[in-house]
This record gives structure tokens, C-alpha cells and sequence, in this order.
């Protein structure tokens, strides 16, 4: 197992990529933390995992409820080895219709989250000059999509931070990398892939010719929190079928 006995953090990792990631690190060997806004469904996914885990409450768009997060961590587990920021939302609806608040929920999750749960947990990784910090971008921090403006500057956002965070923190021990899933199958695709005409578009863009599964995510995450990847830093590693090779 690659991860035996080291101590992983996933935010919104109670469903579907972060589950299917959850899932993976349990199965080398991690102990794993999920947290979300949501403690009952934590708590089921935590069931779920044959290894030893805590299940969190948190809001990663509040640095209070974060701040308890590494607390609470700490306290059981006594250390934190792995942070993959997981925890997106999307927005669906033109720039033109867009309000204020729509911006700020997608941005404050998305972004503002992945920094404070980064900056919380890289003050204790320093400690230990050591950790690997992952985090959910996607291909649409490189191409445009339709009517996600405030996602796609999120997972940009992401994309920039991880290589100017990589110049901070990896000669204290840190290695900062993000992974740009394509379509995979979630519950945030659902509506999409039920429809035949999206499905049928979304596919023809994928050379390999399916939708990605939370499994082909949490492969990658694997990678990227063990020691295979120690000198790999800075780096957005693209799991997306073939779809930015067009």
C-alpha cells in the first residue's frame, strides 16, 4: 500500500469525486478526514471506508469552520499528511444574468476555499517539512465552456495559485500539484449525461470515446500523494480522455 498509515484530508468528500477519491486513499492504506457543509452524509461516506476516518462539518469558504477542521484533524490523528481540495460547485446561466451573489457562492467555494484549507494546513505541513497538497481543477481553467464564467475563473484561479504556491512552499517540503478532471460521471453531470444530444457532443469531444468515471480522478490523486511523485511539483496533471488534445 502506498499511503499506509499516512493521514489524508478530502473536502467535499462525502460524493462523487471526492468519495471515489476518499474510496482510493483508504484503499492504499490512508486514513482519511472527509468534510463538507453536510455532517450526516460525511458520516455515511465515512462508514463506507474500511480503514480509520473522521467525518467533519465544514464550510471551506469560512475560515473558522477550517481553522476546526486541522484542529479536530489533529487532534485524532495527530498529523496531516494529504490535503485534496475537492470541495466545487457550478453555477449554470450567462455572464449577463449572473448576479453578484452567484459569483461570490462559486468563487468563495471554489477558490477562497482552496486557499484558506491550504493555508491552515501548510502552517502545520511546515512543521513537519513534509505534505502533499492536491487540488480539483479542471479543463475548464483552460478552455472555455458556456454560461460558467465564474467556474471556469475559479479553476483558473486554481491552476495560477498551484504553480505560484509550489515556488512558496516545495523547498520547505511541500509538493502543491492540481488535477483537471473532464466530464466524469457526478452528480454535478448527471443532468447533462441524461440527455442524449449533451451526452452525444460531450462524447465526441473525448477521444477515448466515454465519460470519465471518480475512479479515473482518484488514480491520479493516488499518484500525486505518494512518493512517486516527490519530485513533481507545480504541476496540473489533465485527466480528461483526450478532450484538450482537440
Amino acid at each position: 500500500m502506498k499511503l499506509k498509515n499516512k493521514v489524508a484530508i478530502v473536502t467535499g468528500g462525502e460524493r462523487g469525486i471526492g468519495f471515489g477519491i476518499a474510496q482510493e486513499l483508504a484503499k492504499e492504506g490512508a486514513n482519511v478526514v472527509i468534510c463538507s457543509p453536510n455532517l450526516k452524509e460525511c458520516q455515511k461516506a465515512c462508514h463506507k471506508l474500511k480503514t480509520k476516518t473522521l467525518a467533519i462539518q465544514c464550510d471551506v469558504s469560512k475560515k473558522d469552520e477550517v481553522d476546526n477542521l486541522v484542529k479536530e484533524t489533529l487532534k485524532k490523528f495527530k498529523k496531516i499528511d494529504i490535503l485534496v481540495n475537492n470541495a466545487g460547485v457550478v453555477r449554470f446561466g450567462p455572464i449577463l444574468k449572473k448576479t453578484e451573489a452567484d459569483w461570490d457562492f462559486t468563487l468563495d467555494i471554489n477558490l477562497k476555499g482552496v486557499f484558506l484549507c491550504i493555508k491552515a494546513v501548510a502552517e502545520h505541513m511546515i512543521k513537519r517539512k513534509k505534505g502533499k497538497i492536491i487540488s480539483l481543477a479542471s479543463i475548464a481553467g483552460f478552455v472555455g465552456f458556456d454560461n460558467i464564467a465564474d467556474y471556469c475563473a475559479s479553476k483558473g484561479g486554481i491552476i495560477a495559485m498551484t504553480k505560484e504556491l509550489a515556488l512558496e512552499l516545495s523547498p520547505l517540503g511541500i509538493n502543491v500539484n492540481a488535477i483537471a478532471p473532464g466530464i466524469i460521471r457526478t452528480p454535478m453531470t448527471a443532468g447533462m449525461l441524461k440527455d442524449p444530444k449533451q451526452r452525444k457532443t460531450l462524447l465526441a469531444q473525448t477521444p477515448i470515446g466515454r465519460v470519465g468515471e471518480p475512479k479515473d480522478i482518484a488514480r491520479a490523486v493516488v499518484y500525486l500523494a505518494s512518493s512517486d511523485s516527490d519530485f513533481v511539483t507545480g504541476h496540473t496533471l489533465v485527466v480528461d480522455g483526450g478532450w484538450l488534445a482537440r
